[in-house]
């Protein structure tokens, strides 16, 4: 098993800054990709930014130049820096991570932005 705790969600206006943080622990050799994914009211979960074990990152269009994803492998950590905030990025979101097929989420974290 592998246990996934985010942090750093909170309120911020248009245009300002949050970072999220997540800390894999429990079973955690051979976690290959780490990534967060997002889910606002009424709408499906999405992907907002991926990286592999060796640092190949994937990113949402909506999401391309503003935020910027990074891992510490020794850490067992990944966080997502996010600039230039704006409304529709408001949602919960929810740390991510790929083992030997099998996929593993944490509790996820609000992220509100008010214009």
């Amino acid at each position: 098993q592998v246990q996934l705790v985010e942090s750093g969600g909170g309120s911020v206006q248009t245009g300002g800054s949050l970072r999220l943080s997540c800390a894999a622990s429990g079973f955690i050799s051979a976690i290959n990709a780490m990534g967060w994914y997002r889910q606002a009211p009424r709408k499906e979960r999405e992907l907002v930014a991926a990286i592999t074990r060796l640092g190949l990152t994937n990113y949402a269009d909506s999401v391309k130049g503003r935020f910027t994803i990074s891992r510490d492998n020794a850490k067992n950590t990944v966080r997502l820096q996010m600039n230039s905030l704006k409304p529709e990025d408001t949602a919960v979101y929810y740390c991510n991570a790929e083992k030997l097929g099998s996929t593993y989420w944490g509790q996820g974290t609000q992220v509100t932005v008010s214009s």
